[in-house]
């Protein structure tokens, strides 16, 4: 029987949380060494990245996609690493759009390669894109980036991406206490106006290599009043159950801006998201210590029934709620070993 002309059976995990978005990491690979993310001290020009024969092909990735659609997933995102790096990836995005139920295909991008790339991939169905741009400070980017890239190409791939029309376009910014947050406010006034849409990102403790400190973390609401008084904003509502960022228009009609506020005001209870690693395990948490394989078990023969019944069952034990129980955790606890950012995609 085949997957995708199957009647669609929405999965709810142990706590009532329906199934979704997916987020499918293509590649480990990414041509930045941010320091929240990939340290240029750990994942060095001898570091070993996955071999071709470990990542899941495409087709691999579309049947496990359809298994996820099978199951409720209407939006799908591509990330990495950096996802430009996996050769051939217009032709991943077609074969996606293709999928019964599937509403939505988006990308994440640090948006370096977009001048080359972006067109392609519209062309191919893509819909939506997101963009990571922690500052406009080109001294300060270059901390973040961990000195790979400059600001100058990442705003030239947003240009590439919105003459593709690749818009309304989502710009991600991390920010981290006396790092970059100087910056925030310039990085909002830069993109007043323009129809894309800030979001700002609160400095989370994802895996084990980004020594993240509480005290490095900028809350929402600090970062929210500044901008606000520069241009006055007002709340926005949902536009969708599970949007991560809450959603603020300036009131003089200059757009909209997002905040993401995973440590000050966790969003647990809404989240609809599963991931699928490059190598083919599926993760029900950013901040989970291990995944379930799928790739070997496909590759061994397992059928598109199988391949659901195994996510079904994955989503229907999840319990993950880490964020919100971050505040009660001992330092042992937080620190306990997790998957890091870059193998499933943020």
């Amino acid at each position: 029987m085949d997957v995708e002309r199957t009647t669609v059976t929405p999965a709810q995990d142990a706590l009532g949380r329906r199934l979704h978005d997916l987020r499918i990491s293509v590649t480990d690979k990414c041509n930045f060494r941010c320091p929240y993310c990939m340290p240029a001290d750990r994942f060095h020009e001898n570091y070993e990245f996955l071999k071709r024969s470990e990542l899941l092909s495409f087709e691999e990735i579309v049947r496990i996609a359809r298994a996820f659609a099978g199951l409720g997933v209407a939006k799908l995102r591509i990330t990495g690493g950096e996802p430009l790096l996996r050769k051939g990836l217009a032709d991943l995005v077609g074969m996606l759009r293709s999928i019964d139920g599937i509403e939505d295909v988006a990308l994440t991008t640090n948006g370096v390669l977009l001048p080359e790339y972006a067109q392609m991939h519209a062309n191919a169905g893509l819909q939506r894109i997101t963009i990571s741009l922690d500052s406009l400070d080109e001294e300060v980017f270059q901390v973040m980036s961990g000195g790979r890239g400059n600001v100058r190409e990442v705003l030239d791939g947003i240009v590439a991406a919105e003459d593709a029309g690749l818009t309304p376009i989502k710009i991600n910014a991390v920010i981290r206490r006396g790092v970059n947050d100087h910056t925030a406010i310039g990085l909002a006034n830069h993109f007043y106006g323009s129809g894309h849409i800030v979001r700002f990102i609160e400095y989370m403790d994802v895996g084990n290599c980004n020594e993240w400190r509480k005290d490095e973390v900028v809350s929402s609401r600090e970062l929210r009043d500044a901008i606000h008084a520069v241009h006055p904003l007002t709340p926005l509502d949902q536009n969708y159950a599970g949007e991560v960022a809450m959603r603020y228009a300036y009131e003089d009609g200059g757009g909209e801006v997002g905040f993401i506020s995973s440590v000050t005001a966790p969003f647990c209870g809404g989240c609809t998201r599963a991931r699928l690693s490059a190598d083919g395990h599926v993760f029900t948490c950013l901040f989970a210590s291990q995944g379930t394989g799928l790739r070997d078990a496909m590759r061994d023969g397992a059928s598109d029934i199988e391949l659901r019944d195994t996510i079904a069952g994955i989503w229907t034990q999840r319990t993950d709620r880490y964020s919100e129980e971050r505040a009660g955790m001992t330092e042992a606890a937080r620190t306990n070993h997790k998957v890091e950012m870059y193998h499933i995609g943020g």
